[in-house]
């Protein structure tokens, strides 16, 4: 592929990443949210994230493709080696491999940072259909996360039920007197 670019985000990206991601709000259940955020939402959403984790887009010949970036998995200290891990890429490039070049970066930046645990939160259908897929998990799975858990029915979108699995991958070794975060 010709002319790729990973980066940081930055705030001015904002639009264009919010094209990306209002596509998959308004037309599949691989968010279950159900309106498409304001840009300035969106951008504080991003500010949030960028004080202490990779929020990263990557380009192709110029123009964003897609974007991921990592939060918290939860808010309490004990859990600061884990992260949730988030991806969305346009449509049109999907199967390109720019995913995985994509995912491969954020997860090389989070285990420069001490990071240990990534997990992703991923929307799964019992029976696919119009909206949603496995495509994600499979995704995930190609890329060696593995099933940790399933809640059964957990969202509801465009008149159907959905599942939620998380995915994990252990990127780090876990030691008794363990290095801090560097955040």
């Amino acid at each position: 592929m010709n002319d790729i670019r990973i980066r940081n985000a930055t705030l001015e990206d904002a639009k264009q990443i919010l094209d990306i991601y209002a596509y998959y709000v308004e037309h599949t259940a691989i968010t279950f949210e159900y309106d498409v955020p304001t840009l300035a939402n969106f951008q504080n959403r991003m500010e949030n994230i960028m004080q202490r984790y990779p929020y990263l887009v990557i380009e192709k010949e110029g123009e964003i493709q897609g974007y991921a970036y990592a939060g918290p998995f939860k808010e309490r200290d004990a859990y600061d080696w884990s992260c949730e891990t988030t991806i969305y890429l346009d449509p049109a490039v999907q199967k390109c491999g720019l995913g995985r070049k994509l995912y491969k970066e954020l997860e090389k930046r989070l285990q420069d940072m001490g990071i240990l645990n990534l997990y992703a939160c991923i929307a799964y259908p019992v029976v696919e259909d119009k909206y949603l897929n496995k495509n994600s998990a499979e995704f995930h799975a190609h890329l060696g996360f593995k099933k940790a858990g399933t809640f059964h029915q957990c969202g509801y979108k465009f008149g159907h039920w959905y599942d939620m699995i998380w995915m994990e991958k252990i990127i780090g070794l876990h030691e008794k007197e363990q290095p801090s975060v560097k955040f």
